[in-house]
């Protein structure tokens, strides 16, 4: 067993993830998936494959479609040397042609937005996920929300039935888990590049929009809402998309829980961030069909029916960098003269890649400064609302404080009107006293309030006042006894004290 295949042990599914199949309809035939049993190490059985749950759950099933099997072959690799990521990155490239492009996967607008690279440790790379399909860094692409890893995947692997939909010879390879990592010499010449521009202005226009921005998780929440896998070969492109009836949907709608929970597991967003509901932009299907002489610009990857490609250079795991070339073509002897001629076009492409190369670095540049216009203005309209939203709080506190002012003196007038009656209500009464009685009173300490010394001067004479009512009562009680109610006076002690004692 080689140092490779030391990755692989036994697989472990859990009910959870066997459900989940069943609810994304990718087990209704029984054939369709096989779980190992005891083994630790992939033994397919004929016509079967090594995938792997999150591959599935990421829009892959069989039979596999043309595009994924023609960058199987074009890059020498098998599926389980595929992240879950870059499955999914295929699937949402997939969806965006199809269904928001209105064209086949376009394989040199892949080679344009995609590249590949080895995942592994320093002294190796691994078997299992070892390829990393990776966005270019001179291209602006969706951001996808992609998780930073993907825990536990390389677990949870089993067996996929793969027959081809056109006939056995069109399979992908069978499993091989000592095969090492091969690459095909790629490039996207400036040919084709010009070839794509039209379809990346599109994608940039899907981009920023505003009001209408297209997302890699918009993407990814409307083929798993529609239950289509795009890895999946199918009778229609998915512009031809028929709702519930489609004869590509695997099963049911999911319910909005099972929905949210699946987009969640397979991409970065937090419990908080929203689930879109729906694409900003209308995708292409039977309500909303193609223009008329949309062109599809057929373009797939060179499949393993057609024979063999472009030169093959093989990395090799010790020096990355230094790749060996095999499979030299027959006629590649040729003549001096040949040789010169094909130096000097070479020279000239070279001059004119770099002439291209530096159109593109301005372009990218003035694209930079336009997005940094783009981002000050937004920031001065932000601002600018900020003020003004802070300058109408200012205004309406203003108009409260005067309010309150206002309100505040209302009161005050009020409450000093009420004292002015009440101190001359009772001044009133000490005239009238006063008159009465011939008696005046002065105040030893006064307050130094009018309020409170009258009330003073109202207490001496309502003093004054009880005072000679009981002067008043006593005289008359003795004056005329028979008209005032007699007092009960209580035994004396020595009564009391009889009482006590009969003896004496």
């Amino acid at each position: 067993m080689a140092a490779e295949d030391l990755e692989w042990e036994r697989s472990k599914i859990s009910n959870q993830d066997v459900n989940m199949l069943k609810r994304l309809g990718l087990m209704k035939k029984e054939d369709a998936i096989r779980f190992p049993s005891e083994e630790s190490y992939p033994n397919p059985p004929m016509e079967y494959r090594v995938s792997f749950v999150d591959h599935l759950i990421r829009g892959l099933s069989t039979p596999i479609h043309d595009f994924l099997r023609g960058l199987l072959f074009v890059y020498g690799i098998q599926l389980h040397q595929l992240t879950p990521n870059s499955i999914l990155h295929i699937s949402i490239f997939i969806t965006l042609c199809e269904c928001f492009l209105g064209i086949t996967p376009n394989w040199v607008l892949w080679k344009r937005i995609f590249c590949l690279r080895r995942n592994g440790s320093h002294n190796a790379t691994y078997n299992i996920g070892g390829v990393v399909i990776c966005v270019r860094t001179d291209v602006d692409y969706f951001d996808v929300k992609f998780p930073d890893s993907v825990q536990g995947w390389r677990k949870r692997w089993l067996y996929i039935h793969e027959e081809s939909a056109n006939s056995v010879e069109h399979n992908i390879v069978p499993f091989d888990g000592s095969a090492k990592i091969q690459r095909r010499r790629l490039g996207c010449w400036l040919q084709e590049k010009k070839a794509t521009e039209a379809l990346m202005s599109r994608i940039h226009q899907l981009q920023n929009t505003r009001g209408k921005e297209l997302s890699g998780v918009q993407i990814t929440a409307y083929f798993l809402r529609i239950r289509v896998q795009p890895l999946q070969a199918r009778k229609n492109p998915l512009w031809t998309y028929a709702g519930e009836n489609d004869a590509n949907r695997l099963s049911n709608d999911l319910s909005v829980k099972d929905l949210e929970k699946l987009i969640r597991r397979i991409s970065s967003l937090s419990k908080r961030d929203p689930i879109p509901s729906s694409c900003r932009v209308e995708p292409y299907s039977s309500t909303n069909p193609l223009p008329k002489n949309h062109p599809t610009m057929d373009s797939l990857p060179p499949l393993p029916e057609g024979g063999d490609v472009e030169e093959r250079a093989v990395v090799a795991d010790d020096n990355q960098e230094a790749p060996s070339f095999v499979n030299e073509p027959a006629d590649s002897r040729k003549s001096a003269g040949s040789i010169e001629k094909d130096a000097a076009s070479e020279e000239k492409l070279a001059a004119i890649n770099d002439r291209a190369n530096a159109l593109a670095q301005k372009l990218e540049q003035s694209e930079e400064a336009r997005k940094k216009a783009e981002l000050d203005a937004v920031q001065a309209r932000a601002e600018a609302d900020k003020a003004k939203t802070e300058a109408a709080g200012v205004e309406d506190l203003r108009k409260r404080l005067h309010a309150a002012e206002n309100s505040l003196s209302e009161h005050i007038a009020a409450q000093s009107a009420r004292e002015e009656a009440i101190l001359k209500r009772i001044r009133t009464q000490s005239r009238r006293f006063v008159n009465r009685t011939a008696q005046e009173f002065e105040l030893e300490d006064p307050d130094n309030d009018a309020l409170l010394d009258a009330l003073s001067f109202l207490e001496f004479h309502g003093s004054e006042a009880r005072e000679g009512i009981d002067h008043a009562k006593a005289g008359l009680s003795r004056l005329f006894p028979y008209f005032f109610p007699k007092k009960e006076e209580p035994a004396t002690f020595l009564n009391l004290a009889k009482c006590f004692n009969q003896k004496a």
